[in-house]
């Protein structure tokens, strides 16, 4: 019996695929965040001959027209030689905010920004409208990928749409696929090409194409049936992140009452060789994914039905920490005859993680909202931040405190929020009245308190 032989790939499908194998493919890359950056950076490095960046905020774009970056963590030398031309030919990347340019585009992938609303439900309005601004400039023999952590069917409601509105077929005159983002700010163990590529497309045409390219830029590309289960792998990551440091915050609560060190704990039970990984407590969640990512799934669970009582719980411990840190910290100054109302107080990092300078969704944040509002006096000190952000919900008119021994001794009390390597460990413990500390960094003294 002859085995029944595979579709003919469609003609734009070959194209494109000859180009994605010649690098002369035009790849346009949407979002220059945290995201969309270092991505451009790889697809320039993987030898493609024009990379075109699009962004809407103007201060990026000049900052790297002219040769600068606004993430620190990343190496400014790789992007000056993307950004610059070198010996008089024309720079790999080129930054715009000019959509019309999509035209030119052979492979469009889309990293914009996915956050909740206040009511903790999907806010997709970046990415509707970025597909608004695209939509007419959609064209066929074109890849169109989705990196943005969403929920599942995301792809399906939005983009195929919006392809067949301009009428085009997908997976025959044009390709879509989910591909999430799994990039970790300031982990120089893992830069963006060494990390495996899930993905997945609405056709067999459609994976095809978007593994072909992102196997031009990544180490190993893992595909996967469909959109969804692409869409739904990126969210098992971070719930999976979500619940066990849920689990390790709530056990250190429990261990603090039982007068127990969970640290000590934690890397005994480590020393065990199988069945269990090891995950450490901390004063809440921040960044762009586990605060956020784990609740895309909670709120489409609703259309089925279905309570997801383990992600709901570990959002309620973890959202918890700031307030269970705040009442450590007063606790220790209650016993030094002192109270919060009025005493001074110098947080020790704002970054959601060490040696970033990304405060998105910062756990720190949130506790200085809290010292605010309890009549504490906020002062914090970040190397990586030097001036408080812009954020939507937050504000602070404060700058980052040069860190000395006249300086620490002079509050009342300092909360080590982030641990980032430049501090300066032994003065902070020398040289504090009070140091509060939520990521176990510091030696053991007299004026310690582990939170």
């Amino acid at each position: 019996m002859n085995q029944a032989q595979p579709p003919q790939a469609p003609l734009h499908q070959q194209q494109l695929l000859q180009k994605i194998e010649a690098r002369t493919a035009t790849v346009g890359i949407i979002g220059l965040g945290y995201v969309g950056l270092p991505l451009a950076l790889a697809v320039c490095e993987a030898e493609f001959g024009q990379v075109i960046g699009f962004d809407i905020d103007p201060d990026k774009i000049h900052a790297l027209r002219t040769g600068g970056c606004y993430i620190k963590h990343l190496d400014v030398t790789r992007v000056q030689q993307a950004t610059q031309s070198q010996n008089g030919q024309k720079a790999p990347l080129e930054v715009t905010a000019d959509y019309s340019r999509v035209t030119e585009v052979d492979v469009l992938v889309m990293c914009v920004p996915t956050p909740l609303t206040k009511h903790r439900e999907p806010d997709l309005r970046f990415l509707i409208n970025t597909l608004s601004a695209i939509q007419p400039h959609l064209h066929k023999g074109m890849l169109l990928s989705l990196e943005s952590t969403t929920y599942p069917g995301t792809t399906e409601e939005y983009l195929v749409p919006l392809v067949q509105q301009q009428k085009l077929t997908v997976g025959d005159d044009i390709f879509v696929v989910f591909s999430p983002e799994r990039e970790d700010p300031g982990n120089k163990q893992f830069p963006t090409a060494s990390i495996p590529k899930v993905c997945g497309g609405i056709s067999q045409h459609c994976l095809a194409a978007g593994s072909a390219f992102y196997q031009t830029v990544v180490n190993q590309v893992v595909p996967v049936s469909s959109t969804r289960a692409a869409e739904m792998t990126k969210l098992l990551e971070n719930i999976h992140r979500a619940v066990n440091i849920g689990l390790v915050n709530e056990m250190k609560i429990v261990a603090d009452k039982m007068h127990i060190d969970i640290h000590e704990v934690i890397d005994a039970a480590a020393t065990k060789p199988f069945g269990f990984t090891k995950y450490t407590p901390g004063p809440g969640l921040g960044g762009h994914c586990i605060p956020i990512d784990p609740f895309y799934l909670t709120w489409k669970a609703r259309e089925y039905g279905i309570n997801t009582r383990f992600i709901e719980l570990a959002g309620e411990v973890n959202r918890a920490m700031p307030e269970w840190v705040v009442s450590k910290l007063m606790d220790a100054l209650n016993e030094r005859g002192k109270a919060l109302k009025g005493s001074k107080i110098l947080v020790l990092g704002i970054a959601y993680k060490k040696n970033i300078d990304d405060a998105r969704e910062s756990p720190a944040i949130k506790i200085m909202e809290l010292l605010r509002s309890k009549g504490a006096e906020i002062a914090y000190s970040d190397p990586h931040i030097p001036t408080f952000p812009k954020m939507r919900d937050h504000r602070f008119e404060l700058s980052s405190v040069e860190l000395t021994a006249e300086s620490v001794g002079g509050f009342d009390a300092c909360l080590l929020t982030t641990p980032h390597a430049s501090f300066d460990l032994e003065l902070i413990t020398q040289s504090a009245q009070i140091v509060v500390d939520t990521h176990n960094a510091l030696s053991a003294s007299a004026n310690l308190i582990k939170a």
